[in-house]
């Protein structure tokens, strides 16, 4: 048996509160400089095909340059493999920031690399299921420095001849205790990526042809392949900054930032780890979904339950969330969870949630329970309306018969092709947690204006008949969310 000398125990007994009392590293981070030098200034966009009978982008691909990395999430102390191509061959460099508040530019440059020798690498063609898998030859690699918070790395590469630039996009990880988790939604990101050319999740080319937005079981896409610019049915002009980074600078990155520059202890990962990880969601005390959340695995459902049902509060800071369940599986090559398919449209969403999952439907957010805590500081009342706030999809009835559900917000939406009122919810659990649903993908969008802010303007009029301008943020919005992560840090129960 091991004899502690007194001298020893008193040391230890003074050293408890040292380590619980060590700073927030998220606003540690936030002290260095920012820049906005992440943004791109220079991208082509004449392979892009507008549509102006439905603004639709076909999938506006940049062979100039464009790349992928290996992991969707990675550890410091682990190795990142970039593959790039470039056409024609051009020498680049690839500058990576962290993406957070920074004194309101945005981001932090970590490191520059290169200047490497680039080449054009072969566009491959359909495999099974239409899939599309790059086997490039990787142009760098290089280890995570330790020092590196969690967060969404942003890389922008830009060729040395003509300047040319796109991002690549990856989470750093971690494992410690924080009181938020921020899952980014890069499954959905993926289900969207339209490269090289009409290969998403919503085309499919069979024996009787090509379909375009397919929403049933068929074809599979990968992470393996660049993200070309973004795709979806938007009301939004083409937005180029947006190249290569996914769907995260319009959907996610407005939360982030705003998180940051108010000092919550937050940290990042990708829709891969939570289903990997099921033990790594209770390290939180709040789980933030986001945005565009839209396809989960069945593993994904059932660790983010359990962690609910042992303390951990969910955020659904987001819309069409849990609306396909797909699968994943190895690439050709044996890489895990780097391929996925649609099995189904969740049938159960809403026991999680609080209400189900629905596709486009633009409305005024309605206050609907004013003397509910979530509203406190707000001055609204009921029917207090906030425009424009429900869309692009959104969540609503029928709602489950969980007890003690209450509707926070509710109305009827415009251009609704199933159920045609959504409903944000809430309700707590026995395990002393709470579950709270925006019902909207744009909960984010009037909570700050980071640099570049990419937004859904719905420059056309669609279904509204007015113009939706999210430049503004709105005081409301940004107190109910304060209230919200506020509480989640004060009812945790350990």
């Amino acid at each position: 048996m091991c004899k502690i000398s007194g001298a020893t125990v008193i040391l230890v007994l003074i050293m408890i509160p040292l380590f619980a009392q060590q700073p927030n590293p998220v606003v540690v981070e936030n002290q260095h400089s920012g820049t906005t030098s992440w943004r791109l200034t220079k991208v082509k966009t004449d392979t892009c095909s507008i549509s102006e009978t439905f603004v639709e982008t076909t999938f506006c691909r940049q062979k100039e340059i464009e790349g992928y990395t290996s992991h969707t999430s990675i550890q410091t102390g682990e190795e990142l493999m970039v593959y790039v191509s470039t056409e024609p061959a051009d020498s680049f460099t690839l500058d990576i920031f962290r993406m957070g508040y920074y004194q309101g530019k945005g981001g932090r440059l970590m490191q520059t690399l290169g200047p490497f020798a680039g080449r054009p690498q072969a566009t491959p063609k359909d495999g099974e299921k239409n899939l599309i898998e790059c086997m490039w030859k990787p142009s760098l690699s290089f280890e995570i420095p330790n020092d590196w918070v969690s967060g969404v790395y942003l890389g922008k590469l830009t060729t040395t001849t003509a300047g040319w630039q796109s991002h690549i996009v990856f989470m750093v990880r971690d494992d410690r205790n924080a009181d938020f988790i921020f899952q980014c939604s890069d499954l959905t990101w993926q289900s969207y990526n339209r490269w090289p050319a009409w290969r998403s999740l919503y085309d499919w080319e069979a024996d009787w042809g090509y379909t375009p937005w397919f929403t049933r079981p068929g074809p599979e896409v990968g992470f393996d392949r660049p993200y070309s610019f973004y795709m979806n049915h938007l009301p939004a002009k083409l937005i180029p900054e947006v190249n290569g980074s996914g769907e995260f600078l319009l959907w996610e990155f407005p939360l982030a930032f705003w998180m940051e520059s108010e000092g919550y202890d937050v940290t990042y990962i990708s829709n891969i780890d939570t289903h990997k990880d099921p033990e790594g969601l209770l390290r939180c005390k709040g789980f933030l979904s986001v945005g565009h959340d839209e396809y989960w695995t069945r593993e994904m459902y059932e660790h983010v339950t359990q962690a609910r049902d042992r303390g951990v509060n969910l955020l659904f800071l987001s819309g069409n969330s849990l609306s396909g369940e797909i699968y994943l599986k190895p690439s050709t090559e044996g890489k895990p969870e780097r391929v996925f398919g649609r099995k189904q449209f969740f049938p159960d969403e809403e026991w999680l949630m609080g209400s189900k999952s629905y596709g486009v439907g633009l409305a005024g957010w309605i206050c609907k329970k004013p003397g509910h805590w979530l509203f406190d500081n707000t001055g609204m009342q009921l029917n207090d309306t906030i425009p424009d706030l429900v869309g692009w999809e959104y969540h609503g009835y029928p709602l489950p018969d969980i007890r003690g559900l209450q509707v926070i917000a509710e109305g009827e939406v415009s251009a609704a092709e199933e159920a045609n009122m959504y409903a944000s919810t809430y309700y707590e659990t026995e395990s002393g947690s709470f579950v709270f649903n925006a019902a909207t993908c744009w909960w984010s969008m009037l909570l700050s204006t980071p640099p570049g802010f990419a937004y859904p303007q719905n420059y056309r009029k669609l279904f509204t008949g007015h113009a939706i301008d999210f430049r503004e943020n709105d005081p409301r919005v940004q107190t109910i969310t304060r209230n919200l992560l506020d509480r989640a840090t004060a009812n945790h129960k350990e």
